[in-house]
């Protein structure tokens, strides 16, 4: 699943409206691999699926 973050922009996590791959679903979160290049949970509250 891609999800596009609808959040603001936070310096090596997350970008605002960038496409990020969905590892899993776990406990109701994402598992996504930031721009980091680590993977983390975060709320699905913050995506928007677009495919």
């Amino acid at each position: 699943m891609k999800v596009k973050y609808k959040g603001k922009t936070e310096f090596l996590t997350l970008t605002h409206n960038k496409v990020y791959d969905v590892k899993s679903i776990e406990k109701g979160w994402y598992r996504i691999v930031d721009d980091s290049g680590e993977d983390y949970l975060y709320p699905p509250e913050n995506f928007e699926i677009v495919e």
